[in-house]
């Protein structure tokens, strides 16, 4: 069984997953941020590699790829700061990443080089379910988990398509868009949640874009989500304290510790 199943099972527990985006700013700065957040006590890590055209992803996080891919940060750099993370932390890891990154490197060269760095699931972003048999059975054949990505227009018979194709969570979009933060959540997102929980009881649902509050945690573990993933709150801390490593450790600390409340 993959891991994030394992530990988003958990009864009466709300997951917090951050998301960095490696090498954001630089290769050594994120490796301190990413730290902080685990010392945090998160459940596990969201990780994007840095690509130049993120076409899911909002101004806030399309401008953190391109500072990582300033900083010099490639494919290589990112698995080296995965066998960085994974020594100094054992949590469930999950990666977002663009097909076409995996494509260039080669599907079963990459899977097998970050099943070895440790990595428990990927969600490709941009590979529609139509088009994944290979990339699923490979990833498969390496024991890593598919993240399987459900968009607020999938109907329930799409939806328990994705959800049967998923092996560590369902990525649920909270909200029509691009990510970034919002402070209103869909009002029908309770009720999506409660048919996705129906149609597969046993795959945890992890709710992302938009989640930057408290009381939407609150919200969402009521309506029974399992976890949530916080990005774009977490990469605009990240900006606003460019060239001061100190305030952007205690920016971030201080945020997923008000998560909490």
């Amino acid at each position: 069984m993959n891991r994030f199943i394992t530990q988003l099972s958990q009864p009466n527990r709300m997951g917090v997953i951050p998301f960095f985006m490696l090498g954001d700013p630089t290769p050594e700065i994120s490796l301190q941020l990413i730290k902080a957040a685990i010392e945090q006590g998160v459940d596990a890590l969201e990780l994007g590699f840095p690509f130049s055209d993120p076409m899911a992803d909002g101004p806030v996080i399309q401008r953190s790829a391109e500072r990582a891919l300033r900083s010099g940060c490639d494919f290589a750099t990112c698995v080296e700061l995965l066998q960085k993370i994974r020594r100094f932390a054992d949590l469930p890891i999950g990666l977002l990443i663009y097909y076409n990154l995996l494509l260039r490197q080669g599907i079963e060269t990459t899977h097998s080089q970050l099943a070895a760095v440790g990595i428990d699931a990927i969600l490709a972003v941009d590979l529609p379910l139509e088009e994944a048999a290979e990339h699923e059975l490979s990833l498969q054949k390496h024991g890593i988990g598919n993240i399987s990505l459900i968009a607020p227009n999938s109907d329930s018979e799409r939806a328990k398509l994705l959800l049967d194709h998923a092996s560590a969570f369902a990525y649920v979009v909270s909200s029509y868009g691009i990510t970034g933060v919002r402070k209103t959540l869909p009002e029908d997102l309770p009720q999506r949640l409660a048919m996705l929980k129906k149609l597969n009881p046993a795959m945890p649902l992890v709710v992302g874009f938009g989640i930057s509050e408290a009381s939407q945690i609150k919200m969402l573990r009521e309506a029974g989500a399992d976890a949530v993933i916080v990005g774009s709150a977490i990469t605009r801390l990240i900006e606003e304290h460019l060239g001061h490593p100190e305030h952007q450790i205690q920016a971030i600390t201080q945020f997923l510790n008000d998560l909490k409340d």
